[in-house]
């Protein structure tokens, strides 16, 4: 088992909003070490156990390349996309990651979902985490290990845009209201060819 990351480091300096309104968005950067990056991406890759995403579109099930996991404080139910997942028990590595973040963003997180994209083949559609088994205006910390990918936003209603690169052991955080009136994606790209890990904590409310 890897060691745990060290708080001796220094902490990185509190973001600015990358939102012009309507929600926040925090980006922290890189918050992770080379070494804490090295470790945690072979762990995450080799040890996780990765599932094609599931998901009904016009009643029909439809598998996806990208690959998910879901991890929690206990086996909580999470339904997105038409089905519905059950948590498994947090991992020392995990529960790791996860205090790192509390630390550095000052929220609580009780759940994961984990998301493995093989090459820029694979993104995410538009779409808000405004599901209802998540706390309402709670805080989501992303986090990401491997190839660096464009994230963007999308106002609901002015389309307003606003994007932001997520670089190899980075933190972002949404939260507020930012589900409420924003969209997010990870536009598909041919110029990366490497897989990313991302980590999404949250909070499941029962």
């Amino acid at each position: 088992m890897m060691n745990l990351f060290s708080f001796s480091e220094e902490a990185p300096a509190s973001p600015s909003n990358i939102l012009p309104h309507g929600g926040t968005v925090l980006y922290y950067g890189k918050v992770f070490s080379g070494e804490e990056v090295e470790q945690y991406y072979d762990y995450l890759f080799r040890l996780i156990p990765w599932e094609n995403d599931e998901a009904v579109i016009f009643g029909k099930l439809i598998l996806t390349k990208r690959k998910v996991a879901w991890f929690g404080e206990k086996a909580f139910e999470y339904t997105y996309s038409g089905r519905t997942k059950l948590a498994k028990l947090w991992t020392p590595e995990l529960l790791s990651l996860k205090q790192k973040c509390e630390a550095v963003t000052g929220e609580t997180y009780n759940s994961c979902l984990l998301n493995l994209y093989h090459d820029g083949s694979e993104g995410m559609a538009y779409h808000s985490d405004a599901e209802k088994d998540l706390k309402k205006h709670g805080a989501i910390a992303s986090v990401s290990f491997g190839a660096e990918r464009k994230f963007v936003f999308k106002h609901k209603s002015t389309g307003e845009k606003a994007e932001v690169l997520l670089e190899n052991g980075s933190l972002l955080v949404m939260k507020g209201t930012t589900q409420d009136h924003w969209l997010h994606r990870l536009p598909p790209t041919t110029k990366v060819k490497s897989p990313r890990i991302n980590l999404t904590f949250r909070t499941i409310i029962e």
